[in-house]
């Protein structure tokens, strides 16, 4: 008989990195995450079905990132980018070789042979296409694939309801392109909610107030049925940190959105499902087994037999050296070897087992009822930062279902089989530092909101006023670049000081974009023509930037108070 639920929830994400020839910086990431993340994942999933098992993941897909995956330009990149990598791994051989260094020889010999696998099962198993390879999976009823925000918007930030809207209903309408089915639930970017309440800028000097509408609207409006947040949300205490000290303005926002909120007298857990008062259903992760996956200190990926993420062998940027008990020295790393590691996932897949076992039967004594453990990580921790990950979720749905006593779901199968008992209300927040907005609204990036609210206003009234008429291909492409600059990923790489040039810089390339194009649809909606040089602006925006073939104007057209199109 089970003693609870588990419920794991991965999330993919990447911004548009796609460059089509002209800025190269960047499409590396997304070639790591095939190589490193995606196929090993796809692999994992494809053994487990194998061997009659299917884990019921829960996997984001963001929609910005299934049109790259999607795009013939990636795909021939990254077969290029994979045989660079077998290649370079060969000449690493050699090299080793030649020294005399037999066992790094093998190892330059282990990336051959799992490099080479990986390019043929993305040529042949999955055609090309990792998103086939997951809308299998979720056809079969392995996974349950959600969607996102389009472009990862920062939905408590974003300046109008429209835009929040467009972020919302492009995501569900990208997922159902791509997957064949209405998405049932929706990864929040970075986890951020909003209540309904008075809100206004918090860069904008001398500005009223209006009221926004909460998160959990939208998501109704679209067909959402549940999202999820930090296990603080639920609890409703204050997110840590002193705003008045670090950002003023996110003082005031969280004491305008405090006064809608009243912290619950009742305990709340985050082994329960809560339900919004209007039906929407939201879970919360657990704080105690995600520090035992995500920590590299005290968790699983800090063990000595892992491999090292930060020691490489250049040009290729192969990894040949195991974390080791002198973790601070780089020059300290002993070689790597796989089959110690291989034992090192073993235990840890079984260590996990117990820990989900004992958490939940725990509560199951304390509530007299079955719970669910939400564990909520990146994808891209699986693989990349932590080499063994993709092998380790293998090992951990085959040891659950031989186990028994803990019941793998996904979140749509939670509100199947067990209905939400509880209404409660959220207060703002994210499960950023802090658990509220400082990593996306501070002192370092304050001035992307100013320049965002000035193209969201204008995107509004392009919307409602030009949509039908002859400037609708400039207005399109214009909100392709306002979708692209409202990506959470530009503020967080700012503020995390993480490729903030080249941050800045896209965050900008795709605003000036915008801006230049709204003359040029004013110009075409009164009457007049685009001259030559004009013309050739808007082929090299919709070259560069294409995701997102169809894009309804309306979007941006519906009035948010009553629902209905802007006539």
């Amino acid at each position: 008989m089970p003693v609870g639920r588990f419920l794991l929830c991965l999330h993919s994400h990447m911004p548009y990195v796609l460059s089509h020839g002209k800025s190269p910086h960047g499409t590396d990431w997304i070639h790591e995450a095939i190589l490193e993340c995606y196929l090993p994942l796809l692999d994992a999933l494809w053994r487990l079905e194998q061997d009659g098992i299917k884990p019921r993941w829960t996997v984001n897909m963001t929609p910005i990132l299934a049109e790259q995956l999607e795009d013939e330009s990636l795909k021939d990149s990254f077969e290029y980018y994979c045989q660079e990598k077998i290649d370079y791994a060969k000449g690493d051989a050699e090299n080793f070789k030649a020294q005399g260094e037999m066992w790094m020889e093998g190892l330059a010999h282990f990336w051959v042979a799992q490099y080479e696998k990986e390019l043929e099962q993305f040529r042949t198993r999955w055609n090309r296409s990792i998103i086939s390879g997951f809308r299998h999976f979720n056809d079969s009823g392995s996974i349950e694939v959600i969607t996102s925000g389009a472009t990862h918007g920062y939905q408590p930030l974003l300046g109008t309801d429209e835009s929040c809207k467009a972020q919302v209903r492009l995501g569900v309408e990208t997922h159902k392109r791509h997957f064949g089915k209405q998405p049932r639930g929706i990864w929040l970017p970075e986890c951020a909610y909003r209540p309904r309440y008075d809100w206004k800028s918090p860069v904008a000097e001398n500005e009223s107030a209006w009221q926004r509408m909460g998160t959990e609207e939208i998501l109704k409006d679209e067909g959402i049925e549940y999202f999820f947040v930090d296990s603080h949300m639920i609890r409703g205490g204050n997110p840590l940190g002193t705003y008045a000290t670090k950002f003023p303005q996110l003082a005031e926002m969280f004491a305008r959105s405090s006064k809608f909120f009243t912290p619950p007298a009742e305990y709340r857990s985050e082994y329960e499902h809560y339900m919004l008062p209007n039906g929407v259903v939201c879970f919360a992760r657990d704080p105690q087994t995600t520090v035992k996956v995500w920590s590299g200190d005290v968790g699983y990926p800090g063990d000595p037999a892992y491999l090292e993420f930060h020691k490489q062998l250049y040009p290729g940027r192969h990894k040949y050296w195991r974390i080791s008990e002198n973790k601070a020295d780089l020059g300290q790393k002993q070689p790597y070897d796989p089959f110690k590691a291989y034992e090192s996932i073993q235990n840890h897949a079984a260590d996990m087992v117990d820990v989900l076992k004992s958490t939940l039967a725990h509560y199951k004594g304390l509530a007299d009822r079955n719970g669910c453990i939400v564990a909520m990580y990146d994808t891209e921790l699986f693989g990349h930062w932590w080499w063994e990950g993709p092998e380790f979720l293998y090992q951990l749905g085959k040891k659950l279902h031989e186990d028994g006593e803990v019941e793998m779901v996904s979140g749509g199968d939670v509100l199947d089989v067990d209905p939400a008992k509880h209404v409660i209300t959220l207060p703002e927040g994210s499960w950023g530092e802090g658990g509220y907005h400082y990593i996306w609204l501070n002192e370092e990036n304050s001035w992307t909101w100013g320049r965002l609210y000035d193209c969201q206003r204008k995107m509004r009234y392009m919307a409602k006023e030009w949509r039908d008429g002859a400037a609708k291909e400039i207005i399109t492409q214009a909100a392709r670049e306002l979708l692209l600059a409202e990506a959470s990923d530009w503020q967080f790489l700012i503020s995390t000081q993480a490729a903030r040039d080249y941050s800045e810089i896209r965050f900008n390339d795709h605003v000036d974009r915008f801006l230049q194009l709204y003359p040029l649809a004013e110009k075409v909606h009164t009457g007049g023509t685009l001259n030559e040089q004009e013309l050739e602006f808007l082929k090299d925006c919709q070259i560069k930037d294409a995701p997102f073939p169809e894009i309804d104007l309306t979007m941006w057209a519906i009035d948010p108070a009553t629902g209905a199109l802007v006539q």
